[in-house]
């Protein structure tokens, strides 16, 4: 009897290990779905309109494009052009983003005249970063393999053609496509 009563009062190392890789099992599991659940909501149209920047500017614009209403209903929202779709870079994107919590904060952008005025800094940016990735985002919905380009218009079977040979990636030439192409644009960018 006494020896169950020490051995309960001092409990082996095995037990020990065991109870603590089991307690960080759980709470890693409750980490990780916490964590999901927060990268999850950070990717809707719901809180990327949340801040008045984005909901009095570029969202009103985007309210107007194909990628909103088109005939077929498929609605591409924020994330789905700005936000890659695998865990690596879209971690590696959310960070960056993390960034723009400063501008919020100092107010980079809070009124028009400012948004205005960084513009097209703020557009050159995301080109670049959609240029550098081959478009991967476009590239979730639309690829030259799955394009029929007999169905499309004389002009647009040309140039994806063009672009197909030329190794163009889809920011190349369809920059404006989903907001406003931004005042003082460099000519070899307003194509």
């Amino acid at each position: 009897m006494t020896n169950i009563l020490k051995s309960l009062r001092q409990p082996s190392t095995k037990y020990s290990l065991l109870g603590l890789l089991s307690v960080g099992f759980i709470a890693g599991i409750f980490f990780w779905g916490g964590f999901n659940t927060v990268m999850e909501a950070t990717n809707t149209l719901e809180f990327c309109i949340s801040c008045h920047e984005m909901r009095d500017n570029v969202y009103q614009e985007y309210k107007e494009t194909i990628h909103f209403t088109n005939r077929t209903g498929v609605r591409a929202t924020c994330s789905d052009c700005h936000v890659p779709k695998d865990w690596g870079h879209k971690m590696m994107r959310k960070v960056q983003a993390s960034g723009e919590i400063y501008g919020k904060l100092m107010g980079t952008i809070d009124t028009k005249e400012k948004f205005e005025a960084k513009r097209l800094e703020l557009a050159e940016h995301e080109w670049a970063r959609m240029k550098a990735s081959d478009s991967r985002e476009c590239r979730n919905c639309h690829s030259f393999e799955g394009m029929n380009t007999e169905k499309q218009k004389l002009r647009g079977a040309k140039m994806h053609k063009i672009a197909q040979d030329d190794k163009k990636t889809c920011i190349d030439c369809h920059k404006g496509i989903a907001h406003r192409k931004p005042k003082g644009m460099k000519e070899e960018d307003d194509e």
